[in-house]
């Protein structure tokens, strides 16, 4: 613990953001860094709760409360320590997770919990924490094989796992750089790229051989001893209406990750690309994704952003019904919604609109999306289930030059490696898997969100961790069993 009465003395701090007109004219991290004095005062207010319930809240299972009496008493490179014994990269949950450890912090029962994440976050960049980016190679090397599909988190948490366990490792990635999700997915004001570079290079270092641009086949994969899918949950839903075949109607992850190439250097054909300078742009789906591309719209100077969700407003506190120390069921306001919001010039304006149906796409004549017709709906709720219900003359039309569909992902991709292995799939379309992380093909095993569904990035790391174990364990049965015939 900290100070035993430091959540007495001081009131919950969060991270200072830049300016929103300095921000959106660049593709810099919205967070300012926060002094050691600030890190050590906010750590100093991790409470003796006996019981830490932020453990049950962080799939890590992080030692919340001994990093931060460490930060606390400005020992940062025992914090450092106990962050990495259950973390592989902190450096990346302190920027970009959620915070469920936050949401089960005892003190958010009123509403105050310790700034767990941007402690993190501050105990990653410390100077103390360099030599926990050093290479640490395996001392001995047991000669197995083992194949990764996919540079996501799960499976670079996987493979620096294994690697670290003296097996050779070979992950293969289809892109040209090493990062998946948080390479094209993330946008550089969440996650700047030199933060997965800095990893990459070290897992170099531990012996992990990377080979991108490459999908490997199953008669590729059959040459190693041991298989992880971490090819992540990457069919879009779609969105099945009249209109939607029209120009500038686009799936988020194809709007994104170019994005994130343009701010890597990278030579894009502005012609043929999703841009959306002077457009009207809508935003569907809710979620993180969405966020995403509401703050990627502004600093690409949108004419306009409106963000659409189905489901109904969330409420502004917690419902009896969703009682600490629960993930709280609540609305949240992202940097992204901020920045719409001001680039409107209404800073109290809020861009988003829920209960809201899309019923079609309508168009120019020159075929490009012009407007989007939505009614309002309602949800009713009977015999334990929810239905869907229009509401009577709800119907409104919105102007629109750009449509980005981010409402969720269905699953794996089905082509490819999925069907060429033969595994199987639950009812939701993921790879079944057992607690090992291993699938109804012997030897092939799969991680985070192939077989988990959409999830969080913090969820990734800890099931690549988990899978990493259940692949040490099948890999090291033989040697185990030479050596004991030997003795």
């Amino acid at each position: 613990m900290g100070d035993p009465r430091g959540f007495l003395k001081l009131d919950r701090k969060k991270d200072a953001e830049r300016p929103v007109a300095a921000r959106i004219a660049d593709a810099r991290e919205v967070a300012e860094p926060r002094s050691e004095e600030a890190v050590r005062a906010q750590a100093s207010r991790c409470m003796d709760c006996g019981i830490p319930f932020c453990h049950r809240g962080c799939p890590l299972e992080n030692l919340i409360p001994e990093w931060n009496d460490e930060a606390y008493l400005g020992r940062f490179d025992a914090a450092a320590a106990r962050l990495y014994a259950t973390n592989n990269f902190p450096e990346v949950t302190g920027r970009v997770c959620p915070a469920p450890c936050e949401a089960s912090c005892v003190l958010n029962l009123e509403n105050a919990a310790v700034t767990i994440k941007s402690i993190e976050r501050a105990i990653a960049d410390h100077p103390a924490s360099a030599s926990f980016f050093e290479p640490r190679p395996a001392r001995t090397h047991t000669g197995v094989r083992i194949a990764i599909v996919g540079s996501g988190p799960a499976g670079l948490a996987a493979a620096q796992e294994l690697a670290r366990r003296g097996h050779d490792v070979t992950l293969f990635e289809r892109e040209d750089r090493i990062g998946g999700l948080l390479r094209y997915g993330i946008p550089d004001f969440k996650l700047e790229k030199d933060v997965v570079d800095r990893r990459v290079q070290q897992m170099r270092g531990e012996g992990v051989r990377f080979v991108t641009g490459t999908s490997p086949s199953a008669a590729d994969l059959a040459k190693f001893e041991a298989t992880i899918l971490a090819i992540g949950s990457t069919v879009a839903r779609d969105l099945d209406v009249p209109g939607r075949d029209l120009t500038g109607v686009h799936f988020a992850m194809d709007y994104l990750p170019e994005h994130n190439r343009r701010v890597a250097g990278d030579a894009i054909d502005e012609a043929k690309s999703i841009h959306a300078k002077d457009r009207r742009v809508v935003v569907l789906g809710g979620g993180d994704t969405g966020s995403d591309c509401v703050g990627t719209a502004v600093r690409q100077g949108a004419a306009s952003v409106v963000q659409l969700e189905l489901m109904p407003k969330p409420p502004l506190v917690r419902m009896p019904s969703n009682p600490w120390p629960e993930w709280p069921l609540v609305l949240r306001t992202s940097s992204s919604h901020e920045e719409a919001a001001h680039q409107s010039g209404e800073k109290q304006a809020d861009i988003r609109d829920f209960s809201i149906l899309t019923r079609a796409l309508l168009g120019s004549e020159s075929g490009r999306v012009r407007a989007l017709e939505a009614v309002r709906v309602a949800f009713d709720s009977s015999a334990g289930s929810k239905r869907l219900r229009e509401l009577e003359g709800s119907r409104v039309e919105i102007p629109c030059d750009l449509v980005l569909l981010a409402m969720g992902f269905v699953g794996p991709e089905r082509r490819g490696l999925v069907t060429d292995l033969g595994l199987a799939l639950d009812d939701r379309g993921n790879v079944v898997t057992d607690e090992s992380g291993a699938t109804s093909v012997p030897g092939v095993f799969a991680a985070g969100d192939a077989s988990r569904g959409q999830s969080l990035v913090v969820w990734a790391i800890a099931d690549g961790r988990r899978v990493a174990r259940g692949v040490d364990a099948f890999v090291t049965k033989p040697i185990r069993r030479v050596q004991a015939c030997a003795v």
